[in-house]
């Protein structure tokens, strides 16, 4: 029963989010917003919605390593499994934009993660936590980045608004379909928190594991559905973005949220895997500029991938 919570609860909060997207994106539009900021700012949060409401329900239930797990889990699975395959479908453009400012801010993301979480190590405390202090500090960098995201959006620097095209419908099915997402987001979070918990405990795995390897990878479907899309449609260029920004979105923001609503204790072996994400992060850059022309191509969208399910065998044994 349980795990059929689990998949109905991911189905929920995937399906809801999408619905919220719609509704949201087409009030936008009625604003007269153009379709590239819709993409950048309504889609963005969207897609990171999942993440955010799972750890919302995990931070206030006192079940802070599946809210760390989800966070760090999803960003792997966004860099090397979604990032790869997306590749692996089709070679991937990468714009001058997405080198030179947002992945960088994505390494300084995991970097900022890593200091904030380790205070034992850096500061000789008794324990390790994030606070509301330290979420202030993620919330902080994270409006940094939203306004750099409205910068670009508005310097015609990305050019891309047939890529991001809104359907615009009436305010009535708008605010039904806002009010639909939200409700969805609601339960498909609680079924997702409640579920993998009992899981955990009845398998003898950690919550952490749980969320890193179900509830990350589960959480991340928005991301792997819109990268793949863009990417068959020749908009591989804003794939990479799109997921670089989620990470940063899942750190600064969902991160940043639930450490204001509680304290969440951190558990210092999820270390290692906060320095994969920052390497993987770091190997997307390098990626760049090796080959013809500045994209991600098959093979190295194979090395992603590989190296996802190495990592899982690793933390399975």
């Amino acid at each position: 029963m349980e795990y059929f919570l689990l998949i109905l609860g991911m189905a929920i909060l995937i399906y809801s989010a999408d619905l919220l997207v719609k509704g949201a994106s087409s009030f936008a539009k009625m604003m007269k917003v153009s379709n590239l900021m819709i993409g950048l700012t309504v889609v963005a949060f969207g897609t990171s919605f999942p993440e955010l409401i799972v750890n919302i329900f995990a931070s206030s239930t006192g079940n802070s390593d599946l809210a760390v797990g989800n966070v760090v889990g999803s960003n792997l699975v966004n860099i090397l499994l979604i990032l790869g395959i997306s590749a692996v479908v089709k070679p991937l453009l990468v714009q001058n934009t997405t080198v030179r400012y947002e992945i960088p801010f994505g390494v300084l993301a995991t970097l900022v993660l890593f200091v904030v979480a380790n205070d034992t190590l850096l500061s000789n405390t008794g324990f390790n936590v994030i606070n509301r202090t330290d979420g202030l500090i993620f919330l902080s960098f994270f409006i940094i980045f939203i306004y750099y995201t409205f910068v670009i959006g508005t310097s015609g620097s990305v050019n891309n608004e047939d890529g991001n095209y809104v359907a615009e419908m009436s305010k009535l099915k708008s605010t039904l379909l806002i009010i639909a997402g939200f409700v969805g987001l609601y339960f498909g979070g609680k079924f997702i928190v409640e579920s993998a918990t009992t899981i955990a405990e009845a398998l003898g795995m950690s919550q952490y594991l749980i969320g890193v390897l179900v509830v990350g990878v589960g959480t991340s479907l928005p991301e792997l559905a819109t990268s793949v899309v863009a990417s068959l449609k020749g908009n591989s260029d804003m794939a990479v973005g799109n997921i670089v920004g989620s990470n940063i979105f899942n750190i600064f923001f969902i991160l940043g949220i639930s450490a204001v609503m509680t304290d969440i204790p951190f558990n210092p072996s999820i270390n290692l895997d906060i320095l994969l994400g920052l390497i993987a992060t770091i190997l997307l850059f390098v990626f760049v500029f090796t080959g013809k022309g500045r994209k991600i191509d098959r093979v190295e969208g194979s090395i992603f991938v590989v190296a996802y399910l190495a990592y899982v065998v690793y933390i399975l044994l």
